[in-house]
């Protein structure tokens, strides 16, 4: 009898885990149904099923770049994120599950004022895949997205994404380092900035340090260099009534909440991530303090 998923599932947690990547057991799980285009499921119902030697060679060599650290999703070349199907490239930061708590966290708003002025205008700062502009489109039909980005390969990524998700007659992309080549206002201005402080960089995990865009990770000499730079033009493109939402570096609650007050913003509400750390702010303009200027 020849290589069968049960197989390959239990040589590749195996390897992956003499290799000390952890949980082995899942990864191999989920690089064998991400390749072979199965549930995670069939895998369990499905086990004694043959899988053929080209296959079964696709598998051992992604679990051999899994064992040198390469994430599984960069093996795989695409992630799901709040349902959707996102590639991943290079110069692009992969979407994680914390960042669905932004996502959450703005849909109620993006849904208020779709409701009250029919429209919904949201500009996402550092864009990446698209995920958080996409998520929100998904969500809201009545909304329309600008991702903005440094990269080139960043946007045509994001491009790509919303057309795979049936979303690019609502989305479009700008190349922009944060608002300096930005027209017009927004409802709704959000990012996930590199937040990273640049002497910790060399710490990370070699997951991250090794296949994530440097340019995506390093928020400067403290972590704060991108919310300074948004912060400094929020007030120009954010219409009345807008909201703001970021995310933040889990110590970073209170440095970035006064570098917005300090630009007239209040705070709006605040949330925590899936493993109970600060993880996103979300903003609107002081009113009263702007009146009492």
């Amino acid at each position: 009898m020849g290589e069968t998923l049960d197989s390959l599932l239990i040589e590749s947690r195996d390897r992956l885990k003499a290799a000390g990547i952890e949980p082995a057991g899942l990864d191999a799980r989920h690089l064998i149904s991400g390749l072979l285009d199965l549930a995670l499921a069939t895998l369990v119902t499905r086990g004694r099923e043959p899988v053929s030697d080209e296959d079964a060679a696709r598998i051992r060599a992604a679990v051999e770049r899994r064992a040198r650290h390469e994430p599984v999703y960069r093996i795989l070349g695409e992630r799901e994120f709040f349902g959707l199907k996102l590639k991943l490239s290079q110069e692009t930061l992969e979407p994680r599950p914390d960042t669905e708590v932004l996502v959450d966290c703005l849909i109620p708003h993006v849904r208020r004022i779709a409701a009250s002025k029919g429209s919904c205008r949201i500009i996402d700062l550092g864009t990446g895949t698209g995920a958080i502009c996409l998520a929100l489109l998904e969500a809201v039909l009545d909304a329309r997205g600008l991702g903005t980005d440094i990269s080139e390969d960043a946007l045509a990524t994001a491009l790509e994404n919303a057309r795979r998700n049936g979303l690019a007659e609502r989305f479009g992309i700008l190349r922009s380092k944060w608002f300096e080549a930005v027209n017009g206002r927004f409802d709704i201005v959000v990012s996930n900035p590199p937040y990273i402080r640049s002497n910790v960089i060399s710490q990370l995990e070699p997951e991250v340090r090794y296949h994530d865009p440097v340019a995506a990770l390093d928020g400067g000499e403290d972590g704060l260099d991108a919310y300074r730079a948004i912060a400094s033009q929020a007030g120009r493109h954010l219409e009345a009534n807008g909201v703001i939402g970021l995310e933040i570096g889990f110590d970073q609650r209170q440095a970035v909440t006064a570098l917005f007050e300090a630009q007239g913003f209040r705070l709006l509400s605040a949330a925590k991530d899936l493993g109970g750390n600060d993880r996103v702010l979300l903003f609107q303009q002081d009113i009263e303090r702007s009146n009492n200027r």
